[in-house]
């Protein structure tokens, strides 16, 4: 139990508030993915540019012969993120909201591939910030709620057995 600041009591096992952080959670995710398709000169961006190009290019910025690659690829990428994300709103609005296994492990096994993905490339390239600042944030924005309402998705497997003998 954890008590907001106007003084109202947050149970951290309620599955309404996991499920809505994980539906809403991903609706940010996925509109910010989009306006940063259109506008990219944010400070999140300013810094991954920053980051990445001192990883692959040992300097502070893209140089010029990779500029162009680096403008266009945001695009097919933040679109798929914003696709995924938008994916997995509807997911944690229906059928994860109904306590559907399938959704759940739809969920981390999704979820899973692609972090395992990334952080391999990254491991190889040595883009260490990436791992640490975006994959462990995402990791753990969606992990939450999972873990937290595991219990709910065994219960009502354990009461369809019983129902069914």
């Amino acid at each position: 139990m954890q008590t907001t600041t106007n003084g109202k009591k947050i149970n951290l096992t309620n599955f309404s508030f996991w499920q809505n952080w994980l539906f809403y959670s991903s609706l940010l995710f996925a509109a910010f993915s989009i306006v940063s398709v259109f506008y990219r000169n944010n400070l999140v961006f300013l810094s991954y540019d920053k980051m990445i190009a001192k990883v692959l290019f040992q300097s502070t910025q893209f140089p010029v012969d990779a500029e162009l690659y680096r403008t266009f690829i945001y695009g097919p990428l933040l679109g798929t993120l914003a696709c995924c994300y938008i994916l997995l709103a509807f997911i944690a609005w229906y059928p994860f909201k109904e306590k559907k296994q399938w959704a759940r492990n739809a969920i981390i096994i999704a979820f899973s591939v692609w972090l395992v993905i990334d952080s391999s490339v990254c491991l190889y390239f040595k883009a260490y910030p990436q791992i640490y600042i975006i994959n462990a944030f995402s990791f753990i924005v969606k992990a939450l709620p999972i873990l937290f309402t595991w219990k709910e998705f065994n219960s009502i497997r354990i009461v369809y057995k019983i129902r069914k003998e």
